[in-house]
């Protein structure tokens, strides 16, 4: 077997950490999150941040993923064929909505975010392009898991934590619902990852008829529900995009 190289592995999993920090994360609770001692883990990270992988913040001091990691993904996300193909369609979806869009795929435990498109407002906004999304709790996620046997197993084995009050914590009442999710062709989730927020997503097959990604929509609850149920005309939208971006990568399905 191929000897592995352990400062590589070390700093993976300091990025893998940073990755899922929102707001950074100071030195010690780097070092005890990954299993290093503090004189290891700092070294660590000025490597990191020498190469621009990593930034601190002067005032906190806390650290966070640096602007090189997304010039290097950026490169990924541009050949990425799901992406290009989507691109046009998202941009309608979200014009027409409303609403934010985002193209999704399984990635380890969770949903990458491959593309998202702002809502088409003044307000401010926080781009999410290569951020991570529950598979549980979130309409993208829930999609994958409904069409994905993979990405339900990682869901179920990650422990279908709870994230908000209203989050689907039980297993039997998620295998539930990811079969109304089949059933149907859609998802939709409400305050289960964001409180007073609410999604809409449907799969997106390839030519084999496979899944490979999930579009939708999320929004204010008050815009997205109506009579508390997501409205009729975000849902035929949703699936329209998901069924346009099928059909250019081949699939004859819809």
């Amino acid at each position: 077997m191929a000897r592995t190289i352990q400062s590589l592995e070390r700093a993976a999993a300091v990025l893998r950490l940073l990755a899922g920090g929102e707001r950074g994360l100071g030195l010690s609770d780097i070092a005890a999150s990954v299993g290093l001692a503090k004189g290891t883990t700092h070294g660590l990270l000025r490597t990191l941040q020498q190469e621009g992988f990593v930034e601190q913040d002067p005032s906190s001091g806390k650290y966070r993923l640096g602007a090189e990691l997304l010039r290097l993904g950026s490169g990924y996300l541009d050949a990425h064929d799901l992406r290009a193909r989507a691109l046009a369609w998202t941009d309608d979806l979200a014009r027409s909505s409303g609403e934010s869009a985002y193209l999704g795929v399984a990635h380890r435990h969770g949903v990458l975010i491959v593309h998202h498109v702002l809502r088409p407002d003044d307000r401010r906004q926080a781009q999410e392009v290569g951020t991570m999304q529950p598979l549980h709790s979130t309409a993208l996620g829930k999609v994958l898991a409904a069409y994905d046997p993979a990405a339900y197993d990682a869901a179920v084995g990650a422990g279908l934590a709870a994230v908000t009050g209203r989050t689907v914590t039980g297993a039997e009442a998620f295998r539930r619902g990811l079969e109304e999710v089949r059933s149907r062709g859609w998802a939709s989730e409400v305050g289960e990852t964001w409180d007073g927020v609410a999604s809409i997503a449907a799969p997106v097959l390839d030519r084999r008829g496979a899944p490979v990604g999930a579009v939708g929509i999320t929004g204010a609850v008050e815009r997205v529900l109506s009579g508390g149920e997501p409205r009729p005309g975000l849902v035929a939208a949703v699936r329209d995009c998901a069924r346009a971006v099928s059909r250019d990568l081949g699939s004859g399905r819809f």
